[in-house]
């Protein structure tokens, strides 16, 4: 949950301008995005900033710093499942010790013993892990109070939300779980002041960039990602994935998997037929 809430508000940064854009492959709702786009960023300016502002103003570093571990501590939890549903054994092992270190060592997690013991962190989601197996991240799409996500991530937060509460685990009251979930909000909300003077431009167009190139940094885990095809935006039009594999280039490339075939049906593969190592 506290991964959910950290996702929030990254659409919360800047007022929204208002020119028509027109949609793309990615966000084919643009119209309905740019809509809950503007209602977050009204209830950020409204609310969520200045009660962050007057939080930053009288919270001491060290105090802010504590309570960031706290909630990064509970991810944890998340971690632990998401490395293991992904058979990240390294990731499994390393949260689960983070964790363990963390809630003890130091103090519920206010303190993070675990990096200072060289413990890395591996931070994975449920989008993450249905990205890992394959699952395409479909449309882009702006969710009211929760941010940017995707069809793919939206469906991972409802997963986190109902199966993997790391809040339970401190058996709270309501009260205490609203309170708690509503400071983690205005933590996340100061952590992004630093990041509102990086938008150039439009920053509807900017956050969505920015979120769907992370993400997809995130799914490879730093790789490099896949070069985009049809398939990859499946879910947003009729075509099954295998008619669009044998319908385009990059369909074959993907099928054939070998250089040696792409070498063929180019110039550069009619150079290396003529020259190949073995004559050599």
């Amino acid at each position: 949950m506290f991964k959910v809430i950290h996702s929030a508000f990254l659409s919360l940064l800047l007022v929204l301008s208002q020119p028509i854009f027109a949609e793309t492959e990615e966000d084919p709702w643009e119209g309905f995005n740019r809509s809950m786009f503007s209602f977050n960023t009204a209830l950020d300016n409204a609310i969520v900033k200045p009660v962050a502002k007057g939080y930053d103003w009288i919270t001491p570093n060290f105090v802010q710093k504590g309570v960031s571990n706290f909630f990064s501590n509970l991810g944890e939890v998340s971690n632990v499942t998401n490395n293991f549903l992904q058979a990240k054994f390294v990731g499994t092992v390393a949260s689960t010790g983070r964790f363990l270190i963390n809630s003890t060592i130091g103090i519920f997690g206010l303190f993070d013993v675990a990096s200072a013991l060289g413990i890395n962190e591996y931070d994975e989601d449920f989008g993450q892990t249905l990205g890992y197996w394959g699952v395409s991240s479909g449309p882009y799409l702006m969710l009211p109070f929760f941010g940017p996500s995707t069809v793919r991530d939206g469906t991972g937060l409802v997963v986190e939300y109902f199966y993997e509460e790391e809040i339970d685990l401190l058996h709270l009251t309501l009260e205490e779980e609203i309170a708690l979930l509503a400071l983690d909000v205005v933590q996340t909300r100061v952590h992004l002041f630093s990041v509102e003077s990086l938008i150039i431009g439009d920053s509807y167009s900017f956050i969505r960039d920015v979120y769907l190139q992370n993400r997809a940094y995130a799914v490879n885990d730093g790789a490099p990602a896949p070069k985009k095809t049809k398939k990859d935006i499946s879910l947003d039009d009729g075509d099954s994935w295998g008619e669009e594999s044998e319908d385009d280039s990059w369909g074959d490339e993907t099928e054939d998997d070998s250089w040696g075939d792409e070498e063929v049906e180019d110039s550069w593969g009619d150079e290396v037929e003529e020259d190949s190592w073995g004559d050599e």
